[in-house]
């Protein structure tokens, strides 16, 4: 099957109580960690890109790495842009052959974010390609995105039916506690979802697919491989996995991971050189990295996601 969006991946996801992966790529190993993992597990995908991933990997290569990954799967894969800063980058993606586009305009006053939200929607849903926007703001850092915790911003549940009625975007992405980046909290913080605010969301949007971003849950293993090869990771602290488990059975139906494919990527490729010195071949580490990447996404489908043998 060709590319998909999102609108009937969110609708079974919905109505299964799980949710979808999202996981951002930035090169081929990338793809193909991801990939073999939802092969394997039969599961459905969302590839999403970065603008800064787009300018490092270029959008050709990007594309073609993803429909090639389709082409040879026949899984369910939606290309989706994460955290699009601008109309003209969304357009860009999607005369591009996207499949899904983010517009954030989380930043911009209320009624500037349903403008530009509802000028994305014009344009994407006239091309089959459909749209997230966000309401709140995470903190934490992560290529285009950095908030300071103190100007981060809850979603206030009472905005969301006019944000979702007024732009017809078709999915949201809410701020209910969770943090871009691999150092989400400060030591000793506990983290903490705001179930009362999804539960409220899910009341006013029954049936309306609800986004998770800054969901990576910063898996021990990888962080200990990474101190014990040298690096200096100790004070990372993610968002526990029965929180997310939770999420993922009420209307949460898209959890982003990114932190943690960086970081399972890091720890392979560091323990690698430290064990094999003289190597230099890029294909021998990239190879260990690729292995923990498909590694944390069968982990992430099987105890989070829920999203096994969906395709």
């Amino acid at each position: 099957m060709p590319l998909v969006n999102t609108k009937e991946m969110f609708k079974k996801a919905y109505e299964g109580g799980y949710a979808i992966g999202a996981f951002n790529v930035n090169n081929m190993e990338i793809v193909q960690g991801i990939i073999q993992a939802c092969k394997e597990l039969n599961s459905p995908v969302i590839l999403q890109v970065s603008g800064s991933a787009r300018k490092y990997a270029h959008h050709k290569y990007l594309y073609h790495m993803i429909t090639a990954a389709e082409e040879e799967t026949g899984l369910p894969i939606a290309l989706h842009l994460d955290h699009g800063s601008s109309f003209e980058l969304c357009k860009d993606c999607i005369d591009g052959g996207f499949t899904s586009v983010m517009i954030d305009g989380s930043h911009l006053s209320f009624e500037e974010n349903i403008e530009v939200t509802k000028k994305v929607v014009e344009y994407a849903h006239s091309r089959n390609v459909t749209v997230e926007g966000e309401l709140g703001q995470l903190s934490g850092i992560e290529d285009e995105v950095s908030v300071e915790q103190e100007n981060a911003s809850y979603t206030d549940p009472k905005q969301v039916q006019e944000f979702v009625t007024r732009s017809g975007v078709d999915s949201l992405a809410i701020a209910i506690g969770t943090s871009h980046g691999a150092f989400k909290f400060k030591p000793g913080q506990k983290p903490q979802l705001r179930f009362d605010i999804l539960q409220e969301v899910m009341e006013l949007l029954p049936g309306f697919p609800i986004v998770l971003h800054g969901a990576s849950s910063v898996m021990p293993e990888y962080v200990s491989t990474i101190n014990q090869y040298g690096g200096q990771m100790a004070d990372a602290i993610g968002i526990p996995e029965d929180m997310l488990r939770k999420a993922a059975g009420m209307a949460v139906c898209k959890i982003n991971v990114d932190s943690d494919l960086r970081l399972a990527m890091t720890a392979g490729i560091r323990k690698h050189l430290a064990l094999n010195p003289t190597h230099f071949d890029p294909r021998q580490y990239l190879a260990d990295g690729r292995e923990c990447i498909s590694a944390v996404v069968k982990y992430k489908i099987e105890n989070v996601l829920g999203c096994a043998d969906k395709a």
